[in-house]
Protein backbone atom coordinates (compact mmCIF):
# COMPACT_ATOMS: atom_id res chain seq x y z
CA UNK A 1 0.00 0.00 0.00
CA UNK A 2 2.38 2.75 0.75
CA UNK A 3 4.60 1.97 -2.26
CA UNK A 4 1.22 2.33 -4.57
CA UNK A 5 0.43 5.50 -2.60
CA UNK A 6 4.28 7.23 -3.26
CA UNK A 7 4.12 6.22 -6.72
CA UNK A 8 1.32 7.88 -7.20
CA UNK A 9 1.70 10.88 -5.31
CA UNK A 10 4.77 11.48 -7.26
CA UNK A 11 3.12 10.57 -10.40
CA UNK A 12 -0.01 13.10 -10.42
CA UNK A 13 -0.75 16.57 -10.05
CA UNK A 14 2.29 19.46 -9.49
CA UNK A 15 5.63 17.90 -9.51
CA UNK A 16 6.76 20.13 -6.55
CA UNK A 17 3.37 19.69 -4.97
CA UNK A 18 4.09 15.84 -5.32
CA UNK A 19 7.20 15.77 -3.98
CA UNK A 20 6.42 17.31 -0.56
CA UNK A 21 3.85 14.80 -0.11
CA UNK A 22 6.42 11.78 -0.59
CA UNK A 23 8.55 13.66 1.66
CA UNK A 24 6.20 14.05 4.37
CA UNK A 25 4.79 10.47 3.99
CA UNK A 26 8.31 9.24 4.38
CA UNK A 27 8.91 11.61 7.75
CA UNK A 28 5.68 10.14 8.43
CA UNK A 29 6.79 6.64 8.83
CA UNK A 30 9.08 7.59 12.16
CA UNK A 31 6.34 8.92 13.92
CA UNK A 32 3.58 5.68 12.83
CA UNK A 33 3.67 2.82 15.05
CA UNK A 34 4.89 -0.03 12.46
CA UNK A 35 5.88 2.32 9.94
CA UNK A 36 9.65 2.41 9.81
CA UNK A 37 9.33 -1.87 10.06
CA UNK A 38 7.29 -1.69 6.93
CA UNK A 39 9.88 0.51 5.06
CA UNK A 40 12.65 -1.79 6.47
CA UNK A 41 10.45 -4.91 4.83
CA UNK A 42 10.89 -3.53 1.56
CA UNK A 43 15.17 -4.23 1.89
CA UNK A 44 16.73 -7.42 1.66
CA UNK A 45 19.30 -8.27 4.25
CA UNK A 46 22.67 -6.72 4.08
CA UNK A 47 25.14 -7.75 1.67
CA UNK A 48 28.96 -7.40 3.19
CA UNK A 49 30.22 -7.00 -0.37
CA UNK A 50 28.55 -3.45 -0.29
CA UNK A 51 29.91 -2.13 2.26
CA UNK A 52 32.86 0.68 2.01
CA UNK A 53 34.93 2.61 4.01
CA UNK A 54 35.53 6.20 2.80
CA UNK A 55 36.95 8.94 4.73
CA UNK A 56 36.76 6.61 8.05
CA UNK A 57 33.29 6.51 7.74
CA UNK A 58 31.67 3.39 7.49
CA UNK A 59 29.09 3.32 4.39
CA UNK A 60 26.78 0.02 4.53
CA UNK A 61 26.40 -0.02 1.07
CA UNK A 62 27.60 2.29 -1.70
CA UNK A 63 23.77 3.69 -2.93
CA UNK A 64 23.28 7.22 -1.32
CA UNK A 65 20.31 10.20 -1.71
CA UNK A 66 21.52 13.22 -3.95
CA UNK A 67 21.24 16.25 -2.48
CA UNK A 68 17.52 18.39 -3.41
CA UNK A 69 15.62 15.37 -2.71
CA UNK A 70 15.21 15.86 1.02
CA UNK A 71 16.10 19.62 1.48
CA UNK A 72 15.68 20.02 4.83
CA UNK A 73 16.40 16.41 6.40
CA UNK A 74 12.86 15.88 6.90
CA UNK A 75 13.16 12.21 5.96
CA UNK A 76 16.62 11.30 6.73
CA UNK A 77 15.55 8.00 9.10
CA UNK A 78 12.74 6.90 6.65
CA UNK A 79 15.52 6.97 4.11
CA UNK A 80 18.08 5.11 5.65
CA UNK A 81 15.00 2.55 6.23
CA UNK A 82 14.66 2.09 2.61
CA UNK A 83 18.10 0.75 2.12
CA UNK A 84 20.11 4.04 1.22
CA UNK A 85 23.30 3.58 2.86
CA UNK A 86 23.84 7.47 3.41
CA UNK A 87 21.25 10.62 2.87
CA UNK A 88 23.08 14.57 1.21
CA UNK A 89 20.80 16.91 3.32
CA UNK A 90 20.48 20.15 1.36
CA UNK A 91 21.08 22.69 -0.21
CA UNK A 92 21.06 24.18 3.20
CA UNK A 93 21.35 27.57 3.10
CA UNK A 94 22.56 29.74 6.11
CA UNK A 95 19.14 32.01 6.26
CA UNK A 96 15.82 30.54 5.15
CA UNK A 97 14.74 31.85 1.92
CA UNK A 98 11.98 30.77 -0.52
CA UNK A 99 13.58 30.00 -3.82
CA UNK A 100 12.79 30.89 -7.18
CA UNK A 101 9.05 31.64 -8.19
CA UNK A 102 6.82 28.66 -8.95
CA UNK A 103 6.02 26.71 -11.11
CA UNK A 104 9.90 25.50 -10.56
CA UNK A 105 9.88 21.55 -11.33
CA UNK A 106 8.78 19.79 -14.40
CA UNK A 107 8.14 16.26 -15.14
CA UNK A 108 9.69 14.88 -18.41
CA UNK A 109 7.91 11.27 -17.86
CA UNK A 110 8.97 9.57 -21.01
CA UNK A 111 12.77 10.33 -20.68
CA UNK A 112 13.17 9.68 -17.33
CA UNK A 113 13.72 13.23 -16.37
CA UNK A 114 13.19 16.07 -14.26
CA UNK A 115 14.30 20.12 -14.96
CA UNK A 116 13.78 22.63 -11.76
CA UNK A 117 14.52 25.52 -11.46
CA UNK A 118 14.12 25.54 -7.68
CA UNK A 119 17.43 27.99 -6.37
CA UNK A 120 17.72 26.45 -2.83
CA UNK A 121 14.62 27.19 -1.06
CA UNK A 122 15.86 26.18 2.56
CA UNK A 123 14.64 26.21 5.85
CA UNK A 124 17.84 27.29 7.08
CA UNK A 125 20.92 26.30 8.51
CA UNK A 126 19.32 26.32 11.84
CA UNK A 127 15.79 24.96 11.45
CA UNK A 128 17.75 21.70 10.00
CA UNK A 129 20.54 21.27 12.93
CA UNK A 130 17.45 21.08 14.83
CA UNK A 131 15.78 18.53 12.73
CA UNK A 132 18.41 16.68 12.32
CA UNK A 133 19.82 16.40 16.56
CA UNK A 134 15.91 15.10 17.36
CA UNK A 135 16.79 11.97 14.66
CA UNK A 136 18.68 9.37 14.97
CA UNK A 137 19.99 7.99 11.21
CA UNK A 138 20.93 4.91 11.15
CA UNK A 139 23.52 5.56 7.92
CA UNK A 140 25.43 8.20 7.17
CA UNK A 141 24.42 11.90 6.41
CA UNK A 142 25.85 14.59 4.57
CA UNK A 143 25.06 18.22 3.99
CA UNK A 144 25.07 19.75 1.52
CA UNK A 145 25.69 23.89 1.43
CA UNK A 146 24.81 26.75 -0.71
CA UNK A 147 25.00 30.81 -0.51
CA UNK A 148 21.71 32.68 0.18
CA UNK A 149 20.75 34.56 -2.98
CA UNK A 150 20.99 37.59 -1.44
CA UNK A 151 25.04 36.91 -0.62
CA UNK A 152 27.33 38.83 -2.98
CA UNK A 153 29.61 36.20 -4.86
CA UNK A 154 32.54 38.32 -3.85
CA UNK A 155 31.03 37.01 0.23
CA UNK A 156 30.07 33.86 -0.67
CA UNK A 157 32.74 32.68 1.39
CA UNK A 158 31.15 33.94 4.50
CA UNK A 159 28.07 32.26 3.88
CA UNK A 160 30.14 28.74 3.75
CA UNK A 161 32.30 29.16 6.23
CA UNK A 162 29.57 29.71 8.55
CA UNK A 163 27.54 27.17 7.56
CA UNK A 164 29.84 24.44 8.20
CA UNK A 165 30.02 26.04 11.86
CA UNK A 166 26.65 25.77 12.33
CA UNK A 167 26.21 22.16 11.15
CA UNK A 168 29.45 20.91 11.64
CA UNK A 169 27.98 19.04 14.34
CA UNK A 170 24.89 17.23 13.02
CA UNK A 171 26.85 16.57 9.64
CA UNK A 172 29.15 13.30 8.64
CA UNK A 173 30.59 15.06 5.63
CA UNK A 174 30.25 18.82 4.42
CA UNK A 175 29.46 18.89 0.63
CA UNK A 176 30.35 22.45 -1.02
CA UNK A 177 27.77 23.34 -3.46
CA UNK A 178 29.25 26.15 -6.16
CA UNK A 179 27.50 24.30 -9.28
CA UNK A 180 23.59 24.56 -9.00
CA UNK A 181 22.19 26.37 -12.29
CA UNK A 182 19.29 27.97 -10.40
CA UNK A 183 21.22 30.93 -8.35
CA UNK A 184 22.64 33.54 -10.31
CA UNK A 185 26.33 33.53 -10.57
CA UNK A 186 26.86 30.59 -8.39
CA UNK A 187 29.07 28.43 -11.23
CA UNK A 188 31.26 30.73 -11.53
CA UNK A 189 32.71 29.92 -7.74
CA UNK A 190 34.02 26.79 -9.53
CA UNK A 191 36.44 28.08 -11.38
CA UNK A 192 39.64 26.94 -9.56
CA UNK A 193 40.52 30.47 -8.19
CA UNK A 194 37.01 30.85 -6.71
CA UNK A 195 37.16 26.97 -5.26
CA UNK A 196 40.43 27.27 -3.78
CA UNK A 197 39.26 30.67 -1.59
CA UNK A 198 35.75 28.63 -0.97
CA UNK A 199 37.69 25.83 0.70
CA UNK A 200 40.25 27.66 2.54
CA UNK A 201 37.52 29.50 4.49
CA UNK A 202 35.53 26.15 4.79
CA UNK A 203 38.71 24.32 5.68
CA UNK A 204 39.68 26.60 8.71
CA UNK A 205 35.60 26.97 9.63
CA UNK A 206 35.93 23.26 9.42
CA UNK A 207 38.64 23.03 11.79
CA UNK A 208 38.04 25.53 14.31
CA UNK A 209 34.72 23.81 14.61
CA UNK A 210 36.32 20.36 15.53
CA UNK A 211 38.84 21.92 18.14
CA UNK A 212 35.88 23.15 19.85
CA UNK A 213 34.17 19.98 19.64
CA UNK A 214 36.83 17.75 19.97
CA UNK A 215 36.61 15.66 17.14
CA UNK A 216 38.12 15.41 13.84
CA UNK A 217 37.17 17.63 10.84
CA UNK A 218 34.51 16.28 8.45
CA UNK A 219 35.13 15.09 4.79
CA UNK A 220 34.45 18.39 2.75
CA UNK A 221 33.75 17.12 -0.93
CA UNK A 222 33.02 19.48 -4.01
CA UNK A 223 30.11 19.33 -5.66
CA UNK A 224 30.69 20.24 -9.89
CA UNK A 225 28.73 20.99 -13.13
CA UNK A 226 28.42 18.65 -16.80
CA UNK A 227 28.44 21.32 -18.44
CA UNK A 228 32.09 22.28 -18.76
CA UNK A 229 35.01 21.21 -21.14
CA UNK A 230 37.04 18.96 -19.75
CA UNK A 231 40.21 20.91 -19.34
CA UNK A 232 38.07 22.24 -17.01
CA UNK A 233 37.12 19.61 -14.95
CA UNK A 234 40.42 18.61 -14.66
CA UNK A 235 41.17 22.27 -13.73
CA UNK A 236 38.61 22.17 -10.89
CA UNK A 237 40.03 18.27 -9.82
CA UNK A 238 43.39 19.56 -9.27
CA UNK A 239 42.25 22.60 -7.54
CA UNK A 240 40.37 20.14 -5.24
CA UNK A 241 43.00 18.22 -4.22
CA UNK A 242 45.40 21.67 -3.40
CA UNK A 243 42.55 23.03 -1.21
CA UNK A 244 42.32 19.78 0.81
CA UNK A 245 38.71 18.82 -0.39
CA UNK A 246 38.31 14.75 0.26
CA UNK A 247 36.39 14.21 -2.81
CA UNK A 248 34.37 14.89 -5.93
CA UNK A 249 30.65 14.87 -6.55
CA UNK A 250 29.90 14.43 -10.14
CA UNK A 251 27.36 16.00 -11.15
CA UNK A 252 25.19 18.07 -10.72
CA UNK A 253 22.30 18.80 -12.78
CA UNK A 254 22.82 20.04 -16.67
CA UNK A 255 21.47 22.92 -18.27
CA UNK A 256 21.15 21.10 -21.52
CA UNK A 257 17.80 20.10 -22.83
CA UNK A 258 19.23 17.26 -24.82
CA UNK A 259 17.17 14.07 -25.12
CA UNK A 260 13.80 16.10 -24.14
CA UNK A 261 10.91 17.20 -25.98
CA UNK A 262 11.18 20.76 -27.91
CA UNK A 263 8.70 22.38 -25.32
CA UNK A 264 11.42 21.54 -22.47
CA UNK A 265 14.07 23.82 -24.13
CA UNK A 266 11.85 27.62 -23.00
CA UNK A 267 12.47 26.38 -19.19
CA UNK A 268 14.42 28.03 -17.19
CA UNK A 269 16.71 25.68 -14.40
CA UNK A 270 18.85 22.03 -14.52
CA UNK A 271 17.94 18.68 -16.14
CA UNK A 272 18.20 15.40 -14.08
CA UNK A 273 17.43 11.99 -15.23
CA UNK A 274 18.48 9.61 -18.10
CA UNK A 275 19.02 12.37 -20.37
CA UNK A 276 22.49 13.17 -18.06
CA UNK A 277 23.49 9.64 -18.00
CA UNK A 278 25.85 9.54 -20.63
CA UNK A 279 27.67 12.88 -19.68
CA UNK A 280 27.75 11.90 -16.27
CA UNK A 281 29.80 8.84 -16.86
CA UNK A 282 31.98 10.36 -19.13
CA UNK A 283 32.97 12.87 -16.17
CA UNK A 284 33.26 10.42 -13.81
CA UNK A 285 36.08 8.51 -15.63
CA UNK A 286 38.09 11.65 -16.36
CA UNK A 287 37.96 12.72 -13.26
CA UNK A 288 39.07 8.86 -12.32
CA UNK A 289 42.05 9.00 -14.47
CA UNK A 290 43.03 12.72 -13.25
CA UNK A 291 42.58 11.80 -9.87
CA UNK A 292 41.49 8.79 -8.90
CA UNK A 293 43.33 7.05 -6.00
CA UNK A 294 43.98 10.77 -4.59
CA UNK A 295 40.32 11.60 -4.30
CA UNK A 296 36.86 9.14 -3.70
CA UNK A 297 34.87 10.48 -6.71
CA UNK A 298 30.68 10.21 -5.81
CA UNK A 299 28.88 9.68 -8.88
CA UNK A 300 25.85 11.48 -9.84
CA UNK A 301 22.99 12.11 -12.60
CA UNK A 302 20.84 9.73 -14.26
CA UNK A 303 21.49 6.49 -12.37
CA UNK A 304 17.50 4.89 -13.40
CA UNK A 305 18.28 1.02 -13.12
CA UNK A 306 20.74 -1.45 -11.75
CA UNK A 307 22.65 -1.56 -14.72
CA UNK A 308 23.36 2.02 -13.70
CA UNK A 309 24.69 1.64 -11.01
CA UNK A 310 27.01 -1.21 -11.45
CA UNK A 311 28.30 0.91 -14.62
CA UNK A 312 29.09 4.62 -12.77
CA UNK A 313 31.03 2.60 -9.99
CA UNK A 314 32.83 0.98 -13.07
CA UNK A 315 33.30 4.52 -14.51
CA UNK A 316 35.13 5.16 -11.35
CA UNK A 317 32.66 6.34 -8.24
CA UNK A 318 33.26 4.81 -5.37
CA UNK A 319 29.90 6.03 -4.06
CA UNK A 320 26.68 6.73 -6.41
CA UNK A 321 23.80 8.92 -5.35
CA UNK A 322 19.85 9.08 -7.04
CA UNK A 323 17.34 11.09 -7.22
CA UNK A 324 15.54 11.37 -10.38
CA UNK A 325 15.23 7.70 -10.69
CA UNK A 326 13.90 7.41 -7.15
CA UNK A 327 11.03 9.91 -7.30
CA UNK A 328 10.06 7.15 -11.17
CA UNK A 329 10.77 4.07 -9.58
CA UNK A 330 9.24 4.53 -5.99
CA UNK A 331 10.23 3.23 -2.58
CA UNK A 332 11.92 -0.29 -3.89
CA UNK A 333 14.29 1.61 -6.11
CA UNK A 334 17.40 1.46 -3.71
CA UNK A 335 16.48 -2.99 -3.40
CA UNK A 336 16.62 -3.41 -7.19
CA UNK A 337 20.13 -1.24 -7.23
CA UNK A 338 21.68 -3.28 -4.34
CA UNK A 339 20.42 -6.58 -6.15
CA UNK A 340 21.94 -5.06 -9.16
CA UNK A 341 25.17 -4.76 -7.58
CA UNK A 342 25.39 -8.33 -5.60
CA UNK A 343 24.04 -9.93 -8.54
CA UNK A 344 27.50 -8.32 -10.36
CA UNK A 345 29.66 -9.49 -7.68
CA UNK A 346 27.92 -12.64 -7.84
CA UNK A 347 28.93 -13.22 -11.55
CA UNK A 348 32.33 -11.11 -11.51
CA UNK A 349 33.18 -12.73 -8.44
CA UNK A 350 34.51 -9.40 -6.53
CA UNK A 351 34.51 -9.19 -2.93
CA UNK A 352 34.30 -5.66 -2.16
CA UNK A 353 33.12 -2.61 -4.08
CA UNK A 354 36.78 -1.56 -3.53
CA UNK A 355 37.59 -4.42 -5.88
CA UNK A 356 35.87 -2.98 -8.96
CA UNK A 357 35.52 1.18 -8.33
CA UNK A 358 37.25 1.98 -11.87
CA UNK A 359 37.38 -0.97 -13.32
CA UNK A 360 36.14 -0.58 -16.75
CA UNK A 361 38.21 3.01 -16.73
CA UNK A 362 41.20 2.48 -19.23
Amino acid sequence: MYGWLYRNALARGDAERAHHLAIGMLGAAERVPGGMASLRALVPEPDERLRIRLWDLPFANPLGIAAGLDKDARAVPALHALGFGHVEVGTVTLRPQPGNAKPRVWRAVEQGALVNAMGFPSDGAAAVRARLIGQRPAGIVGINIGKNRDTELDRAVEDYAALVSALFDVANYIAVNVSSPNTPGLRSLQTAGELLRILDAVNQANSEAAVLAGLRPRPVLVKIAPDLEDDEIAAIAEAALEGGASGIIATNTTTSRAGLPERFGELPGGTSGRPLRERANAVCRLLFQRVGGRLPIVGVGGISCGADAVERIRAGASLVQVYTGFTYAGPRFAETLLGALSADADARGWRSIGDVVGADVG
